[in-house]
């Protein structure tokens, strides 16, 4: 009985802390065409078990920040270098900002770089506590910064680059059918996990009562 419950225990601890990590910010497009004006969309989801009440987003050498999308709530402001130039855009909550299990959307208007390159995106995400975590790393960090492919507008299409940094050729389809395949894997093995977890706790009442 005791290897029972210890079993059932490694099991739901491993489906927990392997489910897929995807609560990431991220910028789209992934993939854009060079001197094009482009929309972006950040996505800003909540990790912790606080609200995020602000959020800094530095814009990547060469585009230029244009327009931004209101959001009811929120409160945007622009940073600009000595050439006049946005280098830094934040958006703060006025009121409770991003609960726990949401997430905001926030769009913007950018000018594109007449060169091909990749845009790395550093964002900041300010939580309610005080803390920070800083989307800043490379493809391999644990807080990587999103990633926006610049192409000629022949190319687009041809290759993109995931969140990660990872590049891959793949269509918009494909890529959006990859995404709804690990959600629906990462809910499945939520579920295992919880109802594992309630055996192993169910089992081990009846044995301390009997």
């Amino acid at each position: 009985m005791k290897k029972t419950i210890c079993l059932c225990a490694i099991i739901a601890a491993f489906l927990l802390f392997t489910v897929p990590a995807s609560a990431h910010v991220t910028i789209k497009p992934k993939e854009s065409a060079t001197g094009s004006w482009e929309t972006y969309t950040m996505k800003v989801p909540v990790e912790k078990d606080i609200a995020t009440t602000k959020v800094v987003l530095s814009m990547p050498n060469g585009i230029e920040f244009q327009q931004y999308e209101p959001v009811q709530g929120w409160k945007v402001t622009s940073e600009t270098g000595k050439n006049g130039k946005v280098m830094r855009v934040t958006w703060e909550a006025k009121n409770g900002g991003i609960k726990p299990g949401e997430f905001q959307q926030f769009t913007f208007t950018a000018k594109n770089p007449e060169k091909e390159q990749k845009a790395a995106w550093d964002a900041y995400q300010y939580y309610k506590d005080g803390s920070i975590v800083e989307w800043t790393g490379d493809e391999n960090a644990d807080t990587p910064h999103a990633l926006t492919n610049i192409v000629n507008a022949s190319k687009l299409g041809q290759e993109t680059v995931n969140e990660h940094g990872a590049t891959t050729k793949e269509s918009p389809a494909e890529e959006s059918s990859g995404n709804q395949g690990i959600q629906t894997a990462s809910l499945i093995l939520s579920i295992l996990a919880v109802l594992l977890g309630g055996i192993a706790l169910i089992v081990t009442i009846r044995r301390k009562k009997s």
